[in-house]
């Protein structure tokens, strides 16, 4: 269980009872583990040669995101693999058609999310292939435990790039072990084997925002309509140059009616805007 969740239900819970078959640290030892450093952009040519090799008959790929396990399934099938994607963004009876296919073996490689997978049960899963590294280490137990079920032997393979490192070395901290490095494949980076062993890099930080338009607060000078404009710009509401038409802003020479100081049959001065019926009169 992730740390934040037991936090929250200590918090909200009164003497809450916690209840664990085994430790979250514990991994089968019927699984081998591996681990291979590849950049981001080889990721699925890795993924593609691995998953036709001869001895993977049914495995399962974790990605983080659903949108990920969509592209994910979409390669693989473009690449001849049969393959398809489970997560929560889909029906029950798609996840459950994906299911069935799966369990049959027409289809080869299921690519999941990880709260998706937590109810799949399913025998003789091979592989379990961590596309994307999880970001809380107790993930990547119950990712790897969906292999060498029912007394089998299984296979956990993780891809590891650059912005991954620090998630590898959590993973060994929870489960007390390092993994096993294969460098004996096509697409081995090797400057990330070396920064993994330098110690250095940290877990990638979301920018603040996430790319969206901008909605709300305080905007910068200039942008948008309204509030905020330097002086001179045109717009709805904002301060306005001096002169003797506006429709809504402050003026010196002459108050307009319409969102100024002059309503209707308000008083004026040196002349009347548009906008106002009421009598102008000298100050």
């Amino acid at each position: 269980m992730p740390k934040a969740v037991a936090d929250l239900a200590s918090f909200l819970l009164r003497d809450p009872v916690r209840v664990e078959v085994t430790p979250v640290s514990s991994t089968a030892e019927r699984i081998e583990q591996k681990v291979l450093f590849v950049s981001r952009e080889n990721k699925r040519n890795l993924l593609r040669d691995l998953l036709r090799g001869k001895d993977v008959e049914r495995a399962i790929v974790f990605t983080r995101t659903k949108h990920g396990a969509n592209r994910v399934a979409e390669q693989l099938a473009k690449d001849g693999i049969p393959a398809d994607a489970i997560h929560g963004n889909k029906s029950q009876n798609a996840r459950q058609r994906a299911l069935d296919a799966f369990r049959s073996g027409e289809v080869r490689a299921l690519v999941a999310t990880d709260i998706a997978a937590r109810g799949i049960d399913i025998d003789n899963i091979t592989h379990v292939v961590n596309f994307e590294l999880p970001n809380e280490p107790e993930s990547y137990v119950h990712r790897i435990g969906r292999t060498a079920r029912a007394g089998a032997e299984g296979i956990a393979v993780s891809f590891c790039d650059a912005e991954e490192v620090a998630y590898l070395r959590q993973i060994e901290k929870t489960i007390q072990q390092p993994v096993p490095q294969d460098i004996e494949h096509s697409y081995h980076a090797e400057p990330v084997a070396k920064l993994f062993a330098s110690g250095k890099g940290s877990p990638p930080k979301r920018k603040p925002g996430g790319g969206r338009p901008f909605v709300g607060g305080n905007r910068p000078q200039g942008a948008g309509n309204g509030a905020g404009r330097p002086q001179g710009a045109a717009g709805a509401g904002g301060n306005r140059p001096k002169g003797p038409n506006g429709g809504g802003g402050q003026q010196r020479s002459a108050a307009a009616g319409a969102g100024g100081g002059g309503g209707n049959g308000g008083q004026r001065r040196h002349g009347a805007g548009p906008g106002g019926h009421g009598h102008s009169k000298r100050g």
